[in-house]
């Protein structure tokens, strides 16, 4: 009977043992997994001496924008809002500051009367000038590389698309000449054509030629439930970013719908990526998409993301849409966020992240290897 009882708790050991052995082995190989999607994805390390010192006790104020020319050159949009403190020892940098590839300054200018009460968004296009957008007098405006001219202005300053031209005003999201607040713009670069993120009065993206007439918009002002049903150009507000992709598709940041929706350059709804509540994201209704951009490989294999609602960047699958690893927490320390508003990405595959609200800051994040 003893020898049946320790035959048995012996089969039992060998059991226990068996299903340990195949529990860790699944648990390796969930890991190994996950390790490798990390290795995939390119590895970022923050450049702590990007860029150099301003001169003059300059103060940025909250940054509106960032991006990035053919030649590495970054652009940064300023607000210039110091702070109390700030106002009594230092000075308000101009709006628009150029560095090289290496953080020292080219080239600083703007007309604070002539540009945006509140600049947001800026992109350099491919014939190598500077679009801004103001998203306080519903205005996007061109102007030279050196910014000694302004090209072209879209819309009204202080005219707005809503029904008495007010910001109070509820929006018309539907005019062909005026904007509202908005927040982002992409040139196509086959044919000049200027898609408008427009964007925290109006739900749509709105699209203009080259000389700055009406072409076509599309996106309305959604709910929840459309959202999360995956209805194409419902909008819960705020139309945050627009990207124009290699293949020629339309990637614009829903930010409070959490999701980036991606479309053709008619309006024609093609996918979209979500970003839930998670344990490693964990903030109440899941992520928000500020902007983003690719890797600079020819197939953009990678899509960046700036997540402001938790304070770090995003690195995606562009073809599933995964989400392979993340850098960056809340926080003021070097590599830190505190609201990481715009991004761009140079040509070397670097990361640069400008920040509004709390942040107040410029960082560059350097590929380190895959």
């Amino acid at each position: 009977m003893r020898f049946k009882k320790w035959s048995y708790v012996a089969a039992m050991i060998v059991v226990l043992g068996l299903s340990l052995g195949v529990w860790d082995s699944s648990t390796n190989e969930i890991r190994a997994q996950a390790g490798q999607q990390a290795v995939d994805a390119p590895k970022f390390k923050i450049d702590p001496f990007w860029p150099n010192p301003l001169p003059d006790r300059w103060v940025t104020g909250n940054l509106g924008g960032v991006c990035v020319d053919a030649q590495d050159h970054v652009f940064t949009l300023n607000r210039g809002d110091l702070t109390h403190k700030e106002e009594k020892n230092a000075t308000a940098s101009p709006t628009i500051i150029e560095f090289d590839p290496d953080g020292r300054i080219l080239n600083s200018w703007g007309n604070k009367d002539l540009l945006p009460k509140r600049p947001h968004g800026c992109f350099v296009d491919f014939q190598n000038n500077i679009w801004i957008g103001g998203n306080q007098d519903g205005i996007v405006q061109k102007y030279s590389h050196d910014g000694s001219k302004m090209l072209l202005q879209i819309g009204t300053k202080g005219r707005l698309d809503t029904w008495d031209g007010t910001m109070d005003s509820p929006a018309k999201n539907s005019s062909h000449t005026l904007l509202n607040l908005p927040a982002s713009i992409a040139v196509d670069p086959t044919n000049g054509d200027v898609y408008i993120a427009d964007g925290y009065g109006n739900s749509r993206v709105v699209v203009f030629d080259s000389s700055g007439h009406f072409l076509r918009q599309w996106g309305h002002l959604g709910t929840m439930a459309e959202v999360d049903a995956g209805v194409g150009g419902a909008f819960l507000k705020i139309v945050h970013c627009v990207v124009i992709d290699h293949d020629g598709l339309v990637y614009v940041c829903d930010r409070e719908g959490r999701h980036i929706q991606v479309f053709d350059k008619m309006g024609n709804f093609k996918k979209s990526y979500s970003f839930p509540e998670s344990e490693t994201r964990p903030l109440k209704g899941g992520g928000r998409p500020c902007g983003m951009g690719f890797s600079p490989d020819p197939a953009q294999k990678f899509i960046y993301v700036a997540d402001c609602g938790n304070d770090e960047i995003l690195l995606l699958d562009r073809g599933t849409g995964q989400i392979l690893s993340s850098f960056g927490r809340p926080g003021n320390q070097v590599g830190e966020f505190a609201s990481p508003h715009t991004m761009a990405v140079n040509s070397r595959g670097d990361i640069i992240v400008a920040e509004a609200a709390e942040g107040r800051r410029l960082d560059l994040f350097r590929v380190v290897g895959k």
